[in-house]
């Protein structure tokens, strides 16, 4: 319970996190390269980029993985070089047709982790690794993977939650934390089929016209992926903490900065959240109703006793500058 907590000082929390920060960076690199309107062909803030294909759209979307976690924990980086980017396929209703990675490592022996990560990852959730390219003769260790997913007509998009929807959060929590790290992690270990069958939910509920935005659960933590959902659809909202599912023994503030595994912020018609939530639910996924969504431009978090702080105003100023408000100061 979020009672007796300092809910500003929470809210200044959340946004001086490690990972909202490096969210920050998007906005230089978006306004260098002009990239920032919806209206372009293939509009940048979703978690793939979506380009119309036939009656559908492909799915592009690439991760790079810190070199410090590379080095911590070779095994689960190349593991999540395939789970995490699967992730932002699904997120936008889609499915995965191959991967592709690049490797620089010192020697051939640092590389196998690696490697073995990439391979088990791609094997339990059924994706083959096509291609990449390949050093072991680097001066020190990087990867970046990428991914072709494929969607139908109906996308997810970070740009089409709207004033009214509800905002649902859907979490895995038969999981662990891989510690020292933030990574909330309930896929190793677990099931191929559980895994595959998981992921599909979010192109299911594309396909089925239940929800139209959604955004996978980053580095930002629950608030600020929605923060980012948020800003590239123009609206604004309120999060009830305590609504957020946790797993009992983790506390709050802990929980607001994780990366699971499997997580995923989907906006939804109140008409459709039963049935959105349901189908989490039949899959042993905790998933509810956080919040609401608005027309106004600031994003708030609530605690136990209804008390509000401001966590991001975009009237004030862009988060990743992408969206129809993308320019003003920084608050």
């Amino acid at each position: 319970m979020t009672a007796g907590i300092d809910i500003r000082a929470l809210a200044r929390q959340i946004r001086e996190a490690r990972g909202v920060g490096h969210k920050r960076d998007i906005d230089a690199v978006v306004r260098r390269l002009g990239l920032g309107s919806r209206h372009a062909a293939v509009p940048v803030g979703d978690d793939c980029a979506a380009i119309p294909d036939g009656d559908g759209h492909l799915l592009l979307a690439i991760e790079g993985f810190l070199d410090s976690f590379v080095a911590d924990d070779p095994y689960f980086a190349g593991y999540c070089g395939i789970m995490v980017n699967l992730s932002d396929v699904a997120a936008m209703g889609g499915r995965p047709l191959a991967v592709v990675d690049a490797l620089w490592a010192r020697e051939a022996g640092a590389a196998d982790p690696i490697l073995a990560g990439l391979s088990d990852a791609a094997a339990l959730y059924g994706v083959p690794v096509v291609g990449g390219h390949t050093n072991t003769r680097a001066a020190a260790g990087n990867l970046a993977v990428a991914v072709l997913g494929r969607a139908g007509p109906r996308l997810l998009t970070s740009f089409d939650a709207a004033p009214g929807d509800d905002l649902v959060a859907a979490i895995d929590l038969r999981g662990r934390f891989r510690d020292p790290h933030p990574y909330w992690d309930a896929s190793s270990g677990a099931p191929g089929a559980r895994l595959r069958g998981d992921l599909a939910l979010l192109p299911g509920l594309a396909e089925d016209g239940l929800a139209g935005a959604a955004k996978d659960i980053s580095m930002a933590g629950i608030v600020g992926t929605a923060l980012m959902l948020l800003e590239c659809s123009a609206v604004g909202g309120v999060i009830d903490l305590d609504a957020i599912p946790r797993p009992d023994h983790v506390p709050l503030a802990r929980w607001l900065t994780a990366f699971p595994s499997f997580g995923y912020l989907v906006s939804v018609r109140p008409d459709r959240t039963a049935a959105v939530t349901a189908r989490f639910a039949e899959r042993g996924i905790a998933a509810a109703r956080i919040g609401g969504l608005d027309a106004g431009r600031a994003v708030r978090v609530r605690d136990a006793s209804g008390a509000e702080a401001v966590v991001w105003d975009f009237a004030a100023g862009p988060l990743i500058g992408c969206g129809r408000d993308s320019q003003g100061a920084t608050p």
